[in-house]
């Protein structure tokens, strides 16, 4: 096309990308090659000049160049390639797209002179690979670091979402240990469904052409939006009511377990009603504190990812308490305690020395002294290790003393 001109070629590993411009614009395009010869895949691309000025797709923002992807190359039906799969249902779906064939948009980084470019180029992956894991966390060739991994994370979400605030709030908010099992597996049910639900979210914002390359919390939205306007104000209207709601409920939790049960009971400091409401009141206004802080400094970051890291941190300083209480008579109120501190600081401190978080510092993944990103697999077994090991000391302190 004489109205395309080649402005200039780069590379990223086995990968070679080609500038054309058109119209003053200029974009970026993959380099591929198929039975035919050469194929140029257009892209989506960020570029950052050297001035200052950030272009997408080769204009400005306001040009709206840069758009939304996700699609089917190749839709099979029953072992059929058609136009239409036709109506679906929960099932049907999964069993259409794992026969079909679906664009993905991985991302690259390079320099162009002088320029820093992200990329997305365009992959077509079998809706089978799609749906088997290891897109992610890599399985079939993977380094044991990488196995771990996985382990890691899959212990942090199933053992996590029983030590979770919202869980544990349930046992001090019914009349008798028969509501408090009932209310614990109606929760724990409705969170189960829920996370059904985010995976067709997921994949069904992957086939419909409303995924932002630059922030894969979008999907949700952005996939309501595509149903109209009226389905994607309900959706945000119900995610803000929820995120509000949560972090009052965890606020609430929060500054009553620092003024009643820190301060209260556990460091028998003795206090009035008056004086306990507004250690409680201090203690909501800084424990709001840090949470935006964290918020502000994790901006941009996954929330499937976080969601990980805060069970491992449930699991780590809740989950060992709970279990060890309920099935073994020799456990001990500082083992409960120096469990809960082990395994909070232990599944914090990890993952602030994990590659993610040395990337967000701006430092070399490769060399954080942690090569995990989750945790769980060493700060889970860690903190019921504590609470065994310091139960049976402490036990066997006070047996002495009582035979003494």
């Amino acid at each position: 096309n004489p109205e395309y001109l080649i402005a200039g070629k780069a590379s990223a590993g086995p990968y070679t990308f080609v500038l054309l411009e058109n119209n003053g614009f200029g974009n970026w395009y993959h380099l591929t090659e198929n039975e035919d010869g050469p194929v140029l895949k257009e892209m989506l691309s960020i570029t950052r000049q050297a001035a200052g000025a950030i272009l997408y797709n080769g204009a400005p923002r306001s040009e709206r160049l840069f758009y939304q992807v996700g699609h089917l190359s190749k839709v099979v039906s029953d072992g059929e390639e058609v136009e239409l799969s036709g109506p679906v249902n929960p099932f049907s779906f999964l069993r259409k797209l794992k026969e079909s064939e679906v664009v993905r948009y991985t991302k690259t980084s390079f320099e162009f002179e002088g320029d820093a470019v992200d990329a997305w180029y365009p992959e077509i992956t079998s809706g089978e690979e799609i749906m088997r894991p290891g897109l992610l966390y890599r399985l079939e060739g993977a380094s044991l670091l990488e196995r771990l991994n996985f382990i890691s994370l899959m212990l942090a979400l199933f053992l996590g979402t029983a030590a979770l605030p919202h869980i544990l709030i349930r046992y001090y908010t019914v009349p008798s240990p028969r509501d408090a099992r009932k209310s614990t597996i109606v929760a724990i049910a409705a969170i189960g469904s829920f996370y059904i639900l985010t995976m067709y979210m997921g994949l069904g914002a992957m086939v419909n052409g409303v995924l932002d390359v630059q922030s894969s919390n979008m999907a949700g939205p952005l996939l309501a939006r595509s149903f109209g306007i009226g389905l994607f104000a309900m959706i945000s209207a119900v995610a803000f009511a929820t995120i509000l709601g949560t972090v009052s409920g965890l606020i609430v939790a929060s500054s009553g377990a620092i003024a009643h049960d820190l301060l209260d009971r556990f460091m028998n400091l003795k206090m009035t009603d008056k004086v306990k409401v507004r250690a409680g009141k201090i203690a909501a206004f800084a424990v709001g504190s840090f949470g935006i802080l964290i918020g502000i400094l994790l901006k941009g970051l996954n929330v499937s990812f976080l969601v990980g890291l805060a069970f491992a941190v449930a699991a780590s300083s809740n989950l060992p308490a709970i279990v060890m209480i309920l099935f073994w008579k020799k456990t001990t109120a500082k083992g409960v305690a120096a469990s809960i501190l082990v395994g909070i600081t232990l599944s914090v401190g990890l993952i602030l020395l994990s590659p993610t978080m040395f990337a967000r510092y701006g430092l070399d993944p490769a060399t954080a002294p942690f090569p995990l990103d989750n945790p769980g697999i060493i700060s889970i077994p860690l903190s019921f290790l504590t609470l065994i090991v310091v139960s049976l000391y402490t036990a066997k302190k006070k047996t002495g003393n009582v035979v003494n």
